[in-house]
């Protein structure tokens, strides 16, 4: 990772590339100067071992740090083992093709609740990555796997849940989605609020939690069931200035990974704000 307290890059190919590979996406963050960027794999890994190598060498070559966003189909509270199995398979996918990318971090929606508790479905989701952790740690697949805090009340994903499965398991942290946070009640969106929210981070994970961050942001729809979508940054109500404060003051270390719809641009914002800050 470069030497800078927090990268700022795209969630994919930022918009403006010419073509859409993963290589050219690269090519086009480091044009832009921003700092790194997050494999999509979203509808699933479909990129194989050489194309893989060829990501790492560009990735390499124009210092652009690579993170994954594993598939969606994920669910390891499903009431099927079968499709808790499949869950894990393309958790691990991701995890197998990112890391012959160079990419550690790998991010994933863990959990809906369905009719289950919520310490049941944590508890069903810390067994599920125990297990997968494990695997990862014998077939020497240099990983950290990144539940995300999710934007519904139906999904798992509060910022405990992740905190706590990152404090239990070796081998996962967390992903702050802070459009998600939001999202999910309408709150969390406001300076004292960003404090604590980096303050649980720091008392449930140690110093490590704050300087190896993972983060996504963008503007949001929501109402009262959650999020509905994502919006760019001036067009929706996150307070994305104070955000920048806090993740200053705390003096954040991580990336900083931009999900709205223009992408580059409202990661150009961010980094613009942050590096202006005192």
């Amino acid at each position: 990772m470069p030497s800078k307290n927090i990268l700022f890059g795209t969630g994919g190919v930022p918009r403006s590339t010419k073509g859409k590979s993963s290589v050219s996406g690269i090519e086009r963050v480091r044009e832009l100067s921003l700092d790194c960027m997050e494999l999509e794999f979203v509808q699933g890994v479909r990129m194989g071992e050489k194309g893989a190598r060829d990501v790492l060498e560009v990735a390499l070559k124009k210092n652009v740090a690579l993170s994954v966003h594993a598939p969606y189909y994920i669910n390891l509270n499903s009431y099927d083992k079968e499709k808790i199995k499949a869950s894990l398979e393309r958790i691990y996918q991701a995890a197998r093709i990112g890391s012959l990318c160079g990419a550690e971090s790998i991010v994933f929606h863990a959990a809906f609740y369905q009719k289950s508790s919520k310490q049941d479905t944590y508890q069903k989701v810390s067994e599920a990555l125990e297990e997968l952790t494990g695997r990862l740690r014998d077939e020497k697949i240099h990983a950290v796997l990144r539940p995300e805090t999710m934007g519904k009340p139906a999904q798992f994903g509060t910022l405990e849940e992740v905190i706590a499965l990152s404090a239990e398991i070796e081998g996962v942290m967390p992903c702050l989605d802070f459009c998600h946070l939001h999202a999910r009640e309408g709150k969390e969106n406001s300076y004292p609020e960003f404090i604590s929210i980096l303050s649980k981070v720091e008392e449930g994970l140690g110093r490590e939690g704050i300087s190896n961050m993972h983060m996504h942001i963008a503007g949001v729809e929501y109402g009262r069931n959650g999020e509905k979508k994502h919006l760019n940054l001036k067009e929706s109500d996150l307070n994305y200035s104070e955000l920048m404060k806090v993740l200053k003051e705390f003096k954040t270390k991580g990336r900083v990974i931009l999900e709205s719809p223009v992408l580059e641009q409202d990661a150009l914002l961010l980094r613009k704000i942050y590096t202006e800050l005192l």
